[in-house]
């Protein structure tokens, strides 16, 4: 990212997790702080910090504050606390992979581990920073594959927020862009908006805006048109949990996007770190869908003035699936991963084959 920190990061002097609001970019960038991992939940839950990898690390640092919050003096307690303040963490964002994931991790961690209370507190931080530390690595090796599929010249089309954003640092999807973009490839970005946060119109576009590269904004519903008329190359999205087969839970309007690219044959690429792969689904509709509160969809203003009509009902699911015959192919930091996907992830996975 082009400034002098983290999306999530754990402050050493104060014992705080440090984030940026993102609801108030690209106006406003603000700098919040938390000393309970109760408020980490509500930061989750709420959308301070957003973006599957983001989400995992700042449970992370949540779990961090539940240790360093507990009294308890026995390690039977203290595992006990641990496990009460993952559910609370958990319960924030379900569709997420990345966050169960990384609690998971951290719990694993510590009941594996010879040690007792404090020692156990102490461990639960350094696998948090250690997940942190990992994710950005993990985003720069993906992006190095993923560049690769991008040719100079190639107008994208990228959905939601996928960059520093959404991860630690450097980013997923628009991580691959952005080394595209360094490697000196000429590439344009269509942005879509991604109702109705406008994460994509708000936090894509402020990104793209540090690193210098073109791009336009379009509605969602624009994408079609510009994907029929032969104006775009290639597509590219994250993922917040990945199933077994490849089907992908993303951002609301994924599936319209991916739907509208293979119809009209321009190659679909889902950008997620193995982390976010969830093996014990089958396929995607086996993936939760968090659905959100209607005010998001109801409020929206135009001029200052309401656009939808008194009394006026809406629902708002925050993400679809993607079925894996949409995808191109799968770029993770073990490598580009092509159909059959089921068999091919699986592999991937299981052998710790790279490249």
């Amino acid at each position: 990212m082009c400034l002098e920190m983290r999306t999530v990061e754990w402050d050493n002097f104060s014992g705080e997790v440090r984030m940026i609001d993102q609801r108030l970019l690209p106006t406003e960038l603000r700098i919040v702080a938390y000393r309970d991992y109760r408020q980490v939940a509500s930061a989750i839950r709420d959308m301070v910090v957003r973006g599957a990898p983001a989400i995992g690390a700042a449970a992370g640092f949540g779990l961090a504050l539940a240790a360093n919050q507990s009294s308890s003096q026995s390690r039977e307690r203290l595992l006990a606390d641990l496990e009460s303040a993952a559910d609370e963490l958990r319960a924030a964002r379900p569709t997420a992979a990345n966050l169960d994931w990384a609690l998971n991790r951290i719990l694993g961690k510590i009941a594996d581990a010879d040690a007792q209370t404090q020692e156990l507190k102490q461990l639960v931080l350094s696998e948090a920073q250690r997940i942190a530390d990992e994710d950005i690595a993990i985003n720069q090796q993906m992006a190095r594959y993923g560049a690769e599929l991008i040719k100079d010249g190639d107008t994208v089309i990228h959905h939601c927020n996928t960059g520093a954003l959404a991860t630690v640092d450097w980013g997923t999807a628009l991580g691959v862009i952005r080394m595209a973009h360094e490697q000196g490839k000429r590439i344009h970005v269509l942005v879509d908006e991604t109702r109705p946060r406008l994460q994509g119109a708000r936090l894509t576009a402020w990104e793209l805006t540090q690193y210098k590269i073109p791009y336009d904004i379009i509605s969602d519903g624009a994408a079609g048109f510009f994907l029929h008329s032969g104006q775009v190359q290639k597509v590219f999205f994250g993922g917040d949990r990945m199933a077994a087969n490849g089907d992908v839970a993303n951002k609301i309007g994924t599936y319209m996007l991916a739907l509208a690219a293979h119809d009209n044959r321009v190659p679909v690429y889902c950008v997620v770190p193995t982390s976010t792969i969830d093996l014990s689904l089958e396929h995607g509709g086996m993936i939760p869908i968090e659905e959100r509160s209607p005010r998001e969809v109801l409020d929206l203003q135009v001029d200052g003035h309401a656009v939808m009509p008194d009394g006026a009902s809406a629902r708002n699911p925050a993400f679809d699936v993607t079925p894996h015959r949409l995808l191109t192919a799968v770029v993770t930091e073990k490598g580009v991963i092509y159909p059959p996907l089921m068999e091919n992830i699986s592999m991937i996975l299981s052998k710790g084959i790279s490249g």
